[in-house]
């Protein structure tokens, strides 16, 4: 019963949502955010590193799967994200762990039928999917997406040739 770890990568806040898979069905271990306090990017970039590497050893992933990243008007903005989503990504692949990425849309798509949904939409389907007493945190919800996605791209390659194969940085699985 693999456990999947989900982030939503960013430089100030990200967020993290482990579920694990039994059968077709989906189990909440845990969510949260690691929140950075510092203006320094690389005191910031080492706080998600160490965060990831906790989370990691927390919960002893079987998968990681991370938000890809998107076309932002702010290149700056867009440097720091992809710096952030490293760091994250050097994390798992230091705990041996796939890395499987999902672009924004096709992380809505899965949970919420829309690749356009709103983060609310995704919110409120996470909490439903999960049977959660209420909706998480925006980011936290966003990373449980992710893990979702994961899950039901796992679930697709299953039942259409019988073995996963997921591409995870140029290798399969």
């Amino acid at each position: 019963m693999p456990i999947i770890l989900g982030v939503d990568p960013g430089s100030r806040i990200t967020g993290y949502g482990v579920i694990q898979c039994q059968g077709r069905q989906q189990i909440y271990l845990g969510s949260g955010c690691i929140r950075t306090q510092s203006d320094d990017l690389p005191s910031r970039l080492k706080v998600i590193f160490d965060g990831i590497s906790e989370i990691i050893r927390q919960y002893q992933p079987d998968e990681f799967a991370i938000e890809r990243v998107f076309l932002a008007k702010n290149a700056d903005s867009a440097l720091k994200l992809g710096q952030a989503r490293g760091a994250a990504i050097v994390a798992a692949t230091n705990a041996q762990l796939p890395v499987a990425e999902y672009s924004a849309t096709q992380i809505k798509n899965a949970v919420v039928g829309t690749g356009r949904a709103q983060k609310s939409q995704v919110q409120h389907m996470v909490q439903q999917i999960l049977k959660l007493p209420a909706a998480p945190q925006a980011d936290a919800a966003d990373a449980l997406g992710v893990a979702l996605c994961h899950f039901h791209t796992y679930q697709s390659l299953i039942a259409m040739g019988g073995k996963a194969s997921v591409r995870t940085y140029g290798r399969y699985r």
